[in-house]
Protein backbone atom coordinates (compact mmCIF):
# COMPACT_ATOMS: atom_id res chain seq x y z
CA UNK A 1 0.00 0.00 0.00
CA UNK A 2 1.18 3.45 -0.52
CA UNK A 3 0.87 5.93 1.81
CA UNK A 4 0.45 9.27 -0.38
CA UNK A 5 -0.19 8.21 -3.72
CA UNK A 6 -3.27 7.50 -4.67
CA UNK A 7 -4.16 5.51 -8.73
CA UNK A 8 -4.14 9.10 -9.75
CA UNK A 9 -1.89 11.18 -7.64
CA UNK A 10 -2.05 12.97 -4.49
CA UNK A 11 -5.75 13.45 -3.56
CA UNK A 12 -7.89 15.03 -0.80
CA UNK A 13 -9.80 18.12 0.64
CA UNK A 14 -7.03 21.05 -0.25
CA UNK A 15 -5.40 22.32 3.10
CA UNK A 16 -6.73 19.29 5.54
CA UNK A 17 -5.87 15.98 3.73
CA UNK A 18 -3.82 17.47 0.53
CA UNK A 19 -1.57 20.15 2.75
CA UNK A 20 0.53 22.70 2.15
CA UNK A 21 3.39 20.78 4.25
CA UNK A 22 2.73 17.94 1.75
CA UNK A 23 3.25 19.71 -1.70
CA UNK A 24 6.35 21.33 0.10
CA UNK A 25 7.67 17.60 0.83
CA UNK A 26 7.03 16.62 -2.78
CA UNK A 27 8.91 19.45 -4.06
CA UNK A 28 11.88 18.41 -2.02
CA UNK A 29 11.43 14.68 -2.69
CA UNK A 30 11.03 14.97 -6.19
CA UNK A 31 13.83 17.12 -6.87
CA UNK A 32 16.26 15.08 -4.51
CA UNK A 33 14.78 12.29 -6.94
CA UNK A 34 15.18 13.74 -9.74
CA UNK A 35 18.83 15.22 -9.28
CA UNK A 36 19.85 11.49 -8.10
CA UNK A 37 18.70 10.07 -11.39
CA UNK A 38 20.77 12.96 -13.62
CA UNK A 39 23.68 11.54 -14.54
CA UNK A 40 24.81 14.22 -16.92
CA UNK A 41 24.69 16.91 -14.53
CA UNK A 42 22.64 18.93 -16.43
CA UNK A 43 20.16 21.43 -15.11
CA UNK A 44 17.00 19.95 -14.08
CA UNK A 45 13.32 21.49 -15.24
CA UNK A 46 9.83 20.62 -14.41
CA UNK A 47 6.80 21.78 -16.24
CA UNK A 48 4.05 22.64 -13.82
CA UNK A 49 0.32 23.50 -14.47
CA UNK A 50 -2.77 23.73 -12.88
CA UNK A 51 -6.94 23.75 -12.76
CA UNK A 52 -8.89 26.74 -11.96
CA UNK A 53 -9.41 25.57 -8.50
CA UNK A 54 -8.71 28.37 -5.40
CA UNK A 55 -6.35 26.14 -3.49
CA UNK A 56 -4.59 25.71 -7.02
CA UNK A 57 -1.32 28.72 -6.28
CA UNK A 58 -1.37 27.72 -2.81
CA UNK A 59 -0.09 24.56 -3.66
CA UNK A 60 2.22 25.88 -6.72
CA UNK A 61 3.83 28.00 -4.11
CA UNK A 62 4.58 24.80 -1.60
CA UNK A 63 5.85 23.05 -4.70
CA UNK A 64 7.55 26.04 -5.99
CA UNK A 65 9.56 26.36 -2.86
CA UNK A 66 10.11 22.33 -2.63
CA UNK A 67 11.68 21.96 -5.88
CA UNK A 68 13.76 25.61 -6.17
CA UNK A 69 15.59 24.73 -3.34
CA UNK A 70 17.09 21.56 -4.53
CA UNK A 71 18.18 23.59 -7.53
CA UNK A 72 15.33 22.69 -9.54
CA UNK A 73 14.00 25.29 -12.60
CA UNK A 74 10.23 25.09 -12.89
CA UNK A 75 8.13 26.47 -16.06
CA UNK A 76 5.10 27.62 -14.95
CA UNK A 77 2.25 26.88 -17.51
CA UNK A 78 -0.33 28.66 -15.91
CA UNK A 79 -4.12 27.18 -16.07
CA UNK A 80 -4.17 24.35 -18.60
CA UNK A 81 -5.33 20.67 -18.60
CA UNK A 82 -3.89 17.53 -17.40
CA UNK A 83 -3.18 15.79 -20.73
CA UNK A 84 -1.43 19.41 -21.80
CA UNK A 85 1.05 19.27 -19.30
CA UNK A 86 1.97 15.38 -20.07
CA UNK A 87 2.29 16.42 -23.38
CA UNK A 88 4.66 19.67 -22.90
CA UNK A 89 6.93 17.88 -20.31
CA UNK A 90 7.89 15.42 -23.20
CA UNK A 91 7.47 17.94 -26.25
CA UNK A 92 9.97 19.98 -23.52
CA UNK A 93 12.27 17.32 -22.41
CA UNK A 94 11.36 18.31 -19.31
CA UNK A 95 12.65 15.51 -16.51
CA UNK A 96 9.03 15.62 -15.14
CA UNK A 97 5.72 17.75 -14.89
CA UNK A 98 3.50 18.27 -12.15
CA UNK A 99 -0.61 18.49 -12.48
CA UNK A 100 -2.27 20.45 -9.70
CA UNK A 101 -5.82 19.15 -10.17
CA UNK A 102 -8.36 17.19 -8.56
CA UNK A 103 -10.22 15.93 -11.31
CA UNK A 104 -13.68 15.29 -11.25
CA UNK A 105 -13.74 15.87 -7.69
CA UNK A 106 -15.60 19.25 -6.04
CA UNK A 107 -13.72 22.27 -5.75
CA UNK A 108 -12.83 22.09 -2.18
CA UNK A 109 -10.51 18.97 -3.09
CA UNK A 110 -6.86 18.79 -5.00
CA UNK A 111 -4.64 16.71 -6.02
CA UNK A 112 -1.02 16.48 -7.47
CA UNK A 113 -0.32 14.34 -10.38
CA UNK A 114 3.49 13.41 -11.59
CA UNK A 115 4.51 12.56 -14.92
CA UNK A 116 7.47 11.17 -16.07
CA UNK A 117 9.96 12.38 -18.59
CA UNK A 118 8.20 10.36 -21.47
CA UNK A 119 5.12 11.91 -20.81
CA UNK A 120 3.40 8.88 -18.70
CA UNK A 121 2.56 8.85 -15.41
CA UNK A 122 5.16 7.62 -12.88
CA UNK A 123 5.06 3.99 -12.28
CA UNK A 124 3.82 2.76 -8.87
CA UNK A 125 7.46 1.57 -7.77
CA UNK A 126 8.99 5.61 -8.49
CA UNK A 127 5.86 6.72 -6.53
CA UNK A 128 6.48 4.41 -3.67
CA UNK A 129 10.44 6.21 -3.54
CA UNK A 130 9.30 8.91 -3.91
CA UNK A 131 6.85 8.58 -0.66
CA UNK A 132 9.88 7.36 1.51
CA UNK A 133 11.55 10.57 0.49
CA UNK A 134 8.97 12.38 1.58
CA UNK A 135 8.96 11.07 5.03
CA UNK A 136 13.12 11.60 4.64
CA UNK A 137 14.84 14.89 6.52
CA UNK A 138 17.78 13.98 5.71
CA UNK A 139 17.52 14.83 2.16
CA UNK A 140 17.17 18.50 3.10
CA UNK A 141 20.97 18.49 3.30
CA UNK A 142 20.85 18.15 -0.52
CA UNK A 143 19.22 21.77 -0.57
CA UNK A 144 21.00 24.50 -2.79
CA UNK A 145 22.11 27.40 -1.37
CA UNK A 146 22.80 30.76 -2.03
CA UNK A 147 22.31 31.71 -5.88
CA UNK A 148 22.69 28.46 -7.25
CA UNK A 149 18.70 27.82 -6.27
CA UNK A 150 16.32 27.24 -9.14
CA UNK A 151 14.74 29.51 -11.13
CA UNK A 152 10.40 30.20 -11.78
CA UNK A 153 9.33 31.21 -14.94
CA UNK A 154 6.20 31.89 -16.23
CA UNK A 155 5.79 29.87 -19.55
CA UNK A 156 2.15 30.29 -20.22
CA UNK A 157 3.04 30.54 -23.77
CA UNK A 158 3.40 27.17 -24.06
CA UNK A 159 -0.17 26.84 -24.30
CA UNK A 160 -0.34 27.80 -28.28
CA UNK A 161 2.39 24.32 -28.67
CA UNK A 162 -0.50 22.31 -27.15
CA UNK A 163 -2.96 23.71 -29.37
CA UNK A 164 -1.22 23.44 -32.45
CA UNK A 165 -0.62 19.78 -31.39
CA UNK A 166 -4.67 19.17 -30.66
CA UNK A 167 -5.07 20.84 -34.45
CA UNK A 168 -2.77 18.73 -35.92
CA UNK A 169 -4.07 15.49 -34.98
CA UNK A 170 -7.63 15.92 -37.15
CA UNK A 171 -7.43 16.29 -40.92
CA UNK A 172 -10.04 18.82 -42.49
CA UNK A 173 -12.38 20.67 -40.72
CA UNK A 174 -15.46 21.02 -38.99
CA UNK A 175 -17.59 23.25 -41.25
CA UNK A 176 -21.09 22.67 -40.78
CA UNK A 177 -21.64 20.70 -37.58
CA UNK A 178 -22.86 22.53 -34.21
CA UNK A 179 -21.76 21.32 -30.99
CA UNK A 180 -22.49 22.77 -27.88
CA UNK A 181 -19.09 22.32 -25.14
CA UNK A 182 -19.16 22.15 -21.43
CA UNK A 183 -15.94 22.98 -19.71
CA UNK A 184 -17.04 22.26 -16.73
CA UNK A 185 -15.31 25.32 -15.23
CA UNK A 186 -12.31 23.95 -15.35
CA UNK A 187 -9.00 23.85 -17.65
CA UNK A 188 -10.79 23.50 -20.97
CA UNK A 189 -12.67 26.62 -20.60
CA UNK A 190 -10.60 28.32 -23.44
CA UNK A 191 -8.68 25.52 -25.08
CA UNK A 192 -12.02 23.68 -26.15
CA UNK A 193 -13.42 26.86 -27.75
CA UNK A 194 -9.73 27.96 -29.80
CA UNK A 195 -9.58 24.03 -31.40
CA UNK A 196 -13.27 24.00 -32.59
CA UNK A 197 -13.76 27.36 -33.73
CA UNK A 198 -9.92 27.01 -35.20
CA UNK A 199 -11.51 24.20 -37.27
CA UNK A 200 -14.68 25.81 -38.36
CA UNK A 201 -17.37 24.84 -36.27
CA UNK A 202 -20.33 26.25 -34.80
CA UNK A 203 -19.43 26.47 -31.29
CA UNK A 204 -21.98 26.75 -28.15
CA UNK A 205 -20.11 27.56 -24.73
CA UNK A 206 -21.73 26.21 -21.76
CA UNK A 207 -20.16 26.07 -17.94
CA UNK A 208 -16.80 28.62 -19.28
CA UNK A 209 -16.27 31.18 -16.47
CA UNK A 210 -14.58 29.92 -13.35
CA UNK A 211 -14.06 31.24 -10.56
CA UNK A 212 -12.47 29.39 -8.27
CA UNK A 213 -15.34 27.67 -6.44
CA UNK A 214 -17.43 26.45 -9.59
CA UNK A 215 -15.56 23.54 -10.82
CA UNK A 216 -17.50 20.91 -11.94
CA UNK A 217 -20.71 21.97 -9.74
CA UNK A 218 -23.56 20.73 -11.60
CA UNK A 219 -21.49 20.90 -14.81
CA UNK A 220 -18.91 18.61 -17.32
CA UNK A 221 -18.49 15.00 -17.70
CA UNK A 222 -19.98 14.22 -13.94
CA UNK A 223 -23.15 16.35 -14.47
CA UNK A 224 -24.46 15.82 -18.43
CA UNK A 225 -28.05 17.12 -17.62
CA UNK A 226 -27.84 20.61 -18.44
CA UNK A 227 -25.46 20.04 -21.26
CA UNK A 228 -28.40 17.75 -22.51
CA UNK A 229 -31.42 20.30 -22.57
CA UNK A 230 -28.61 22.68 -24.19
CA UNK A 231 -27.78 19.94 -27.07
CA UNK A 232 -31.91 19.55 -27.94
CA UNK A 233 -32.86 23.27 -27.48
CA UNK A 234 -29.89 24.51 -29.59
CA UNK A 235 -30.85 21.70 -32.30
CA UNK A 236 -26.82 21.04 -31.69
CA UNK A 237 -25.34 17.90 -33.46
CA UNK A 238 -23.54 16.89 -30.49
CA UNK A 239 -22.67 17.51 -26.63
CA UNK A 240 -18.92 17.48 -25.61
CA UNK A 241 -18.89 17.55 -21.74
CA UNK A 242 -15.38 17.75 -20.12
CA UNK A 243 -14.29 17.31 -16.26
CA UNK A 244 -12.15 19.82 -14.37
CA UNK A 245 -8.92 19.06 -15.87
CA UNK A 246 -10.02 18.09 -19.38
CA UNK A 247 -8.73 14.45 -19.10
CA UNK A 248 -12.09 13.18 -19.50
CA UNK A 249 -15.27 13.18 -22.32
CA UNK A 250 -18.48 12.19 -21.95
CA UNK A 251 -20.98 13.26 -24.82
CA UNK A 252 -24.59 14.15 -25.65
CA UNK A 253 -26.84 13.34 -28.44
CA UNK A 254 -28.39 15.20 -31.11
CA UNK A 255 -31.62 13.65 -29.02
CA UNK A 256 -30.21 14.86 -25.53
CA UNK A 257 -28.97 11.03 -24.70
CA UNK A 258 -26.04 10.92 -22.60
CA UNK A 259 -23.23 9.13 -24.01
CA UNK A 260 -20.68 7.09 -21.96
CA UNK A 261 -16.98 6.19 -22.29
CA UNK A 262 -17.55 2.58 -24.04
CA UNK A 263 -19.69 4.09 -26.35
CA UNK A 264 -17.47 6.86 -27.49
CA UNK A 265 -14.53 4.09 -27.85
CA UNK A 266 -16.92 1.79 -29.82
CA UNK A 267 -17.21 4.90 -32.62
CA UNK A 268 -13.41 5.72 -32.61
CA UNK A 269 -12.99 2.16 -32.80
CA UNK A 270 -15.10 1.57 -35.42
CA UNK A 271 -13.90 4.50 -37.57
CA UNK A 272 -10.16 3.50 -36.82
CA UNK A 273 -10.90 -0.46 -38.10
CA UNK A 274 -12.70 0.95 -41.25
CA UNK A 275 -9.55 3.43 -42.07
CA UNK A 276 -6.90 0.66 -40.50
CA UNK A 277 -5.42 2.40 -37.75
CA UNK A 278 -6.85 -0.05 -35.17
CA UNK A 279 -3.80 -2.15 -34.04
CA UNK A 280 -4.55 -5.78 -33.93
CA UNK A 281 -8.30 -4.78 -33.85
CA UNK A 282 -8.18 -4.56 -30.16
CA UNK A 283 -9.17 -2.23 -27.60
CA UNK A 284 -8.39 -2.08 -24.13
CA UNK A 285 -11.50 -1.00 -21.01
CA UNK A 286 -11.50 -1.94 -17.35
CA UNK A 287 -13.62 -4.98 -15.35
CA UNK A 288 -16.74 -2.11 -15.27
CA UNK A 289 -17.33 -1.91 -19.24
CA UNK A 290 -20.57 -3.33 -20.40
CA UNK A 291 -21.24 -6.87 -21.61
CA UNK A 292 -23.21 -5.49 -24.61
CA UNK A 293 -20.47 -3.34 -25.42
CA UNK A 294 -18.06 -6.67 -25.60
CA UNK A 295 -21.07 -8.51 -27.00
CA UNK A 296 -20.91 -5.60 -29.83
CA UNK A 297 -17.25 -5.41 -30.48
CA UNK A 298 -16.91 -8.86 -31.13
CA UNK A 299 -19.73 -9.05 -33.43
CA UNK A 300 -18.06 -6.72 -35.66
CA UNK A 301 -14.62 -8.01 -35.31
CA UNK A 302 -13.08 -6.13 -32.54
CA UNK A 303 -11.55 -7.87 -29.52
CA UNK A 304 -12.28 -6.48 -26.02
CA UNK A 305 -9.28 -6.63 -23.25
CA UNK A 306 -10.15 -5.83 -19.67
CA UNK A 307 -7.70 -4.33 -17.24
CA UNK A 308 -7.89 -3.17 -13.92
CA UNK A 309 -10.12 -0.14 -12.82
CA UNK A 310 -7.95 2.91 -12.77
CA UNK A 311 -6.10 4.61 -16.51
CA UNK A 312 -2.66 3.95 -15.48
CA UNK A 313 -3.95 -0.09 -15.62
CA UNK A 314 -5.50 0.57 -18.77
CA UNK A 315 -2.18 2.11 -20.34
CA UNK A 316 0.15 -0.30 -18.81
CA UNK A 317 -2.51 -3.47 -20.76
CA UNK A 318 -2.15 -1.05 -24.25
CA UNK A 319 1.35 -0.74 -23.82
CA UNK A 320 1.77 -4.68 -23.15
CA UNK A 321 -0.76 -5.52 -26.19
CA UNK A 322 0.44 -2.64 -28.62
CA UNK A 323 -3.16 -1.41 -28.77
CA UNK A 324 -3.62 2.08 -29.58
CA UNK A 325 -7.06 2.79 -28.09
CA UNK A 326 -8.20 2.28 -24.51
CA UNK A 327 -9.97 3.94 -21.74
CA UNK A 328 -12.91 3.87 -19.49
CA UNK A 329 -16.39 4.12 -19.30
CA UNK A 330 -16.13 7.41 -17.27
CA UNK A 331 -15.01 8.88 -20.60
CA UNK A 332 -10.95 9.17 -19.57
CA UNK A 333 -10.00 7.50 -23.22
CA UNK A 334 -6.61 7.14 -24.15
CA UNK A 335 -5.07 7.36 -27.59
CA UNK A 336 -1.48 6.62 -27.99
CA UNK A 337 -0.82 7.50 -31.36
CA UNK A 338 -1.57 11.14 -30.11
CA UNK A 339 -1.06 11.09 -26.27
CA UNK A 340 0.56 9.56 -23.18
CA UNK A 341 -2.69 10.07 -21.50
CA UNK A 342 -6.87 10.70 -21.60
CA UNK A 343 -7.52 13.59 -23.33
CA UNK A 344 -10.82 14.69 -22.90
CA UNK A 345 -10.15 17.55 -25.86
CA UNK A 346 -8.29 15.71 -28.65
CA UNK A 347 -10.91 12.88 -27.97
CA UNK A 348 -13.56 15.47 -28.82
CA UNK A 349 -11.87 16.42 -32.05
CA UNK A 350 -11.73 12.97 -32.69
CA UNK A 351 -15.21 11.71 -32.01
CA UNK A 352 -15.92 14.56 -34.02
CA UNK A 353 -14.00 13.80 -37.25
CA UNK A 354 -15.15 10.04 -36.79
CA UNK A 355 -18.97 11.50 -37.24
CA UNK A 356 -18.35 13.30 -39.87
CA UNK A 357 -15.87 10.77 -42.03
CA UNK A 358 -18.87 8.35 -41.38
CA UNK A 359 -21.57 10.88 -42.38
CA UNK A 360 -23.70 9.85 -39.50
CA UNK A 361 -24.62 11.12 -36.21
CA UNK A 362 -23.73 9.62 -32.62
CA UNK A 363 -27.33 8.10 -32.21
CA UNK A 364 -26.86 6.44 -35.46
CA UNK A 365 -23.33 4.91 -34.71
CA UNK A 366 -24.42 3.03 -31.31
CA UNK A 367 -27.76 2.30 -31.88
CA UNK A 368 -26.73 -1.58 -31.85
CA UNK A 369 -25.35 -1.61 -28.90
CA UNK A 370 -27.60 -2.88 -26.76
CA UNK A 371 -26.43 -2.66 -23.14
CA UNK A 372 -27.14 -5.52 -19.97
CA UNK A 373 -28.67 -3.45 -16.88
CA UNK A 374 -25.77 -2.17 -14.99
CA UNK A 375 -26.03 -0.75 -11.29
CA UNK A 376 -23.17 1.07 -9.68
CA UNK A 377 -23.91 2.02 -5.80
CA UNK A 378 -21.32 4.28 -4.14
CA UNK A 379 -21.30 3.32 -0.58
CA UNK A 380 -19.77 6.35 1.33
CA UNK A 381 -17.32 4.76 4.15
CA UNK A 382 -14.45 6.00 6.66
CA UNK A 383 -11.69 6.85 3.63
CA UNK A 384 -9.56 4.53 6.67
CA UNK A 385 -11.72 1.80 6.54
CA UNK A 386 -12.33 1.35 2.16
CA UNK A 387 -9.75 -0.57 1.83
CA UNK A 388 -10.88 -3.39 4.32
CA UNK A 389 -13.78 -4.54 3.16
CA UNK A 390 -12.14 -7.64 0.87
CA UNK A 391 -11.01 -8.44 4.60
CA UNK A 392 -14.38 -8.63 6.28
CA UNK A 393 -15.24 -12.32 6.22
CA UNK A 394 -19.46 -11.20 6.15
CA UNK A 395 -19.04 -9.13 3.10
CA UNK A 396 -16.69 -11.54 0.95
CA UNK A 397 -18.88 -14.50 1.87
CA UNK A 398 -22.09 -12.08 1.35
CA UNK A 399 -20.72 -11.46 -2.17
CA UNK A 400 -19.97 -15.09 -3.01
CA UNK A 401 -23.49 -16.03 -2.54
CA UNK A 402 -24.72 -13.58 -4.56
CA UNK A 403 -22.49 -14.41 -7.06
CA UNK A 404 -23.54 -18.12 -6.99
CA UNK A 405 -27.20 -16.77 -7.51
CA UNK A 406 -26.01 -14.80 -10.94
CA UNK A 407 -24.19 -17.36 -12.52
CA UNK A 408 -24.49 -16.85 -16.11
CA UNK A 409 -26.65 -14.31 -16.14
CA UNK A 410 -24.29 -11.26 -14.60
CA UNK A 411 -22.03 -10.36 -12.54
CA UNK A 412 -20.28 -8.49 -9.59
CA UNK A 413 -17.85 -5.94 -8.80
CA UNK A 414 -16.45 -4.65 -5.84
CA UNK A 415 -13.85 -2.05 -5.47
CA UNK A 416 -12.73 0.92 -3.72
CA UNK A 417 -12.36 4.30 -5.19
CA UNK A 418 -8.75 5.09 -4.97
CA UNK A 419 -9.60 8.83 -4.78
CA UNK A 420 -12.59 9.61 -2.90
CA UNK A 421 -14.12 7.44 0.42
CA UNK A 422 -16.39 5.14 -1.56
CA UNK A 423 -16.63 1.58 -2.20
CA UNK A 424 -18.09 1.05 -5.64
CA UNK A 425 -21.19 -1.81 -6.01
CA UNK A 426 -21.74 -2.99 -9.56
CA UNK A 427 -23.93 -5.38 -10.41
CA UNK A 428 -24.53 -6.62 -14.02
CA UNK A 429 -26.67 -8.69 -15.50
CA UNK A 430 -29.48 -9.74 -18.16
CA UNK A 431 -32.35 -8.78 -15.53
CA UNK A 432 -32.78 -5.29 -14.19
CA UNK A 433 -34.97 -6.02 -11.24
CA UNK A 434 -32.09 -8.87 -10.10
CA UNK A 435 -29.42 -6.62 -11.17
CA UNK A 436 -31.31 -3.99 -8.51
CA UNK A 437 -31.98 -6.42 -5.71
CA UNK A 438 -28.32 -7.50 -6.09
CA UNK A 439 -26.20 -4.23 -5.76
CA UNK A 440 -28.82 -2.39 -2.89
CA UNK A 441 -28.12 -6.05 -0.42
CA UNK A 442 -24.58 -5.98 -1.21
CA UNK A 443 -24.30 -2.34 -0.89
CA UNK A 444 -26.19 -2.25 2.87
CA UNK A 445 -23.84 -5.50 3.84
CA UNK A 446 -20.96 -2.98 3.23
CA UNK A 447 -22.12 -0.55 4.59
CA UNK A 448 -23.41 -2.03 7.87
CA UNK A 449 -20.02 -3.64 8.42
CA UNK A 450 -17.77 -0.85 7.57
CA UNK A 451 -19.88 1.62 9.39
Amino acid sequence: MRKYFGTDGIRGEANRELTVDMALRLGYALGYYLKKKNKDEKKIKVILGCDTRISGYMLRSALLAGLTSMGVDVDFVGVISTPAVAYLTKAKKADAGIMISASHNPAKDNGLKVFASNGYKLPDEVEMEIEKLMDDADILKDAIAGDKVGKFRYAEDEYYLYRDHLLSAVNGDFTGIKVVVDTANGSAYRIAKDVFLALGAEVVLINDAPNGTNINVKCGSTHPEILAKVVVGYEADLGLAYDGDADRLIAVDRNGHIIDGDKIIATLAMNMKRKGELNGNRVVTTVMSNMGFENYLKENGIELLRASVGDRYVLEKMLQTDSVIGGEQSGHIIMLKYATTGDGVLTSLKLVEALRDEKKYLDEMIKDIKDWPQKLINVKVDNKKKTMWNQNKNITDYIAVKEEEMKGQGRVLVRTSGTEPLVRVMVEGNDLAMVDKVAQDIADVVAKELA
